[in-house]
């Protein structure tokens, strides 16, 4: 009998949301896991972590069973409980919050540990219906989002497989080779068959730049200032498509005027790069049509973050590649979906009035900071799904004292005994992907991705879907939609977005929201009120905290700074083998990675006198990490770089990463500033 592959997705936080052909051993049992060929952005291709995730999937450490706290907040001391008692516990707290301070005192949050529709943002019913604080959800992508909704208008662009036709790919903040491999399948092709030139922008030499025909590697929150001198001279050389500019931008003599001295010197100076390379990578750029900007996260995370993706989108619109196929940009899809999410995420019960809370800001929102609380009362009851704040969150020491509250009630819904799980009061086992129905959004290409359940599911664990209908029916909801079936929802939402039924997209896999050529490059108008794209951003209606912004593009200098104490800017971007802190249970993911470490460039370790494996201490005001040193020529001097966002536990002191990170918000809208960070570092 040959192998029996099943049609799944993958759901995790991952532009590429690919395609999946999943080996069914037995109903409860899985082999292989491979990229499904058919699917013409994944091409049969899948990252080497989600290949293995029969280690994951049937780990031994995954949760069984709920799980009630016996011990001291944070040891991760409990005792077995029913799911009748667990969810009556729950019911009781929530409704205890909401008689003593009312309903925003409940804050059900989620972050990104599954993209589903159903069973991520499901949690948004919940929320509404009992009118609960609201979430807003910065901690990935909003700084590069508001930079890219300033110049272009929405989250749209060209299909991503048309690198493939490109002569020259950038990708600028970005590492595919190690978090998106997808995307270097199509850039292979283009390399290949087109003899195409691939640049990358970074401030290390990652994988990616290693590929690269061209590698720069700059400061930390310099790419801004990089952009700019590519625009001086991109007008000056005569690079620059006037028509275009004319026609399909708001391009004026003021905004001429004001790049007139971002100079190549002026640049250098900043970013650390010859003044060779600046020029040589702006006429590369000018002078091929076919130029595909495929733009990354990376650069985005630090406080001038916004400004610097405005700054590089602004590149194709000065040359007009935005006129070509292979040409243009493309950062994320997350406005060509249409769904009509109403009756899936309860939108007709939301309320306006009610508060929103910042993701990114759960420290300061659980310490009880008025500002962060925004204006109402403290939150003292929580459900967490798909989320592991006690890591994954900025300012990580915050994140501990405020789940360490006495006066708050915690419920995690979670899949492993994480950090933020050994807080909880109520602790419950969560399926995962294979075990539930989904459909996913694929932000880096143009399919939403669909993942019927492959297996039972595992031991007592229940979906977010049916853990969230089945709260809700505890605390008196009576919406028709808590009584339907994951699968029923998502029918009901295909169907009313004109998407045909769940029966058809389980069984073609994907549903391809694939636009024409003109809608997406943008030649009848970009997506903006005007039809032009914006050199002259209105960075006020972008977002609050929009009065550091200028008016033209620009390179903001309100980012960390290095000084006499501390001299070191610190970057923090993800490993290989995990993803945030997913995959860091799995043995062949950290068998690769092997132990967190600060990469440092040789000149810094010769002058600490630190040499491979060394005890390293890395800190500033926030906290501090012990962690060892490998000296390497990798980022500039002055520059440390740790990847991979280890759980707390690996550190030596057992203290994470991002104690070290800010938590305020990054202008104009809010997000972490993960990667721009000044600290001290000394032998340990």
């Amino acid at each position: 009998m040959g192998k029996e592959f099943w049609k799944s997705a993958c759901p995790h936080d991952c532009p590429s949301a690919c395609s999946l052909e999943v080996e069914r051993l037995s109903s409860t049992r899985i082999g292989r896991v491979r990229g499904a060929a058919a699917n013409t952005y994944t091409d049969g291709v899948v990252c080497a972590k989600v290949a293995r995730y029969a280690e994951r999937v049937h780990h031994p450490d995954r949760l069984k069973q709920p799980l009630q706290r016996v011990g001291e907040k944070g040891r991760g001391e409990f005792r077995p409980i029913s799911w009748d008692d667990a969810l009556n516990e729950v019911a009781e707290a929530f409704t205890r919050a909401t008689r003593m301070h009312g309903p925003e005192a409940v804050w059900p949050y989620h972050s990104g540990g599954t993209m589903g529709v159903v069973q991520r943002w499901g949690i948004d019913r919940l929320r509404h219906a009992f009118g609960y604080s609201r979430q807003k959800t910065t901690i990935c992508v909003t700084p590069a989002e508001s930079g890219w909704r300033a110049g272009v208008g929405k989250l749209l662009g060209p299909d991503p497989r048309e690198m493939a036709e490109a002569d020259l790919i950038v990708v600028w903040g970005g590492n595919p080779v190690s978090t998106q491999v997808n995307a270097m399948t199509h850039i292979a092709k283009a390399r290949k068959q087109r003899g195409a030139k691939l640049v990358v922008v970074d401030v290390y030499r990652t994988p990616t730049v290693e590929a690269a025909d061209i590698g720069l590697v700059l400061r930390p929150g310099t790419d801004g200032a990089l952009a700019l001198a590519m625009m001086h001279l991109l007008l000056k050389e005569g690079f620059a498509d006037r028509d275009y500019l004319a026609r399909h931008t708001d391009f004026g003599p003021e905004v001429e005027a004001h790049l007139a001295d971002k100079t190549p010197d002026w640049a250098a100076a900043i970013t650390g790069l010859p003044v060779a390379e600046i020029e040589g990578f702006a006429r590369l750029y000018g002078g091929t049509q076919r130029s595909f900007l495929r733009i990354g996260f990376g650069f985005t995370r630090s406080r001038n973050g916004s400004a610097a993706m405005h700054a590089v989108t602004c590149l194709p619109a000065i040359t007009g590649a935005w006129l070509h196929r292979g040409g243009g940009a493309f950062f994320l899809n997350l406005d060509n979906w249409r769904l009509d999410t109403t009756l899936a995420h309860g939108l007709d019960l939301l309320n306006p009035a009610t508060r929103v809370l910042d993701q990114s800001r759960i420290g300061p929102v659980l310490c009880g900071e008025p500002e962060a609380l925004a204006g109402g009362p403290p939150v003292t009851a929580m459900l967490m799904q798909n989320a592991n704040s006690a890591n994954v969150a900025p300012d990580s020491a915050a994140v501990a004292r405020g789940l360490g509250r006495d006066d708050l009630f915690l419920c995690v819904h979670e899949q492993f005994m994480t950090a933020t799980a050994k807080y909880a009061d109520i602790l419950l086992p969560a399926a995962m992907f294979l075990e539930y129905d989904d459909i996913y959004y694929g932000l880096g290409h143009t399919h939403l991705t669909v993942g019927p359940s492959v297996l039972d599911r595992h031991e007592e664990c229940r979906t977010n879907h049916e853990l969230i209908c089945q709260l809700a029916q505890r605390l008196g909801a009576r919406q028709a939609s808590f009584r339907m079936s994951a699968v029923e929802l998502l029918d009901a939402t295909l169907r009313a977005s004109g998407k045909g039924t769940w029966e058809e997209a389980a069984a073609r896999g994907w549903v391809d929201c694939v636009e024409s050529f003109e809608a997406s490059h943008f030649l009848d108008g970009f997506p903006s009120a005007d039809g032009r794209f914006h050199f002259k951003p209105d960075w006020a209606a972008v977002g609050p905290y929009h009065a550091a912004m200028k008016a033209l593009p620009d390179h903001l200098e309100n980012y960390e700074r290095e000084s006499g104490e501390l001299p070191f800017r610190l970057v923090v971007p993800p490993a290989r083998g995990f993803l945030n802190t997913t995959f860091t249970e799995t043995p062949g993911s950290v068998a690769r990675e092997g132990e967190p470490r600060a990469l440092i460039h040789e000149e810094d370790a010769a002058r600490l006198g630190l040499c491979e494996g060394a005890l390293v201490r890395l800190g500033n005001a926030r906290g501090e990490v012990r962690l060892r040193a490998r000296p390497a020529l990798t980022a500039r001097p002055g520059v440390v770089i740790v990847e991979g966002n280890w759980p707390s536990d690996a550190y030596l002191d057992r203290v994470g990463i991002n104690v070290l990170i800010g938590a305020d918000p990054v202008p104009p809208n809010g997000g972490a500033a993960f990667h721009d960070t000044a600290v001290w570092m000394r032998a340990a």
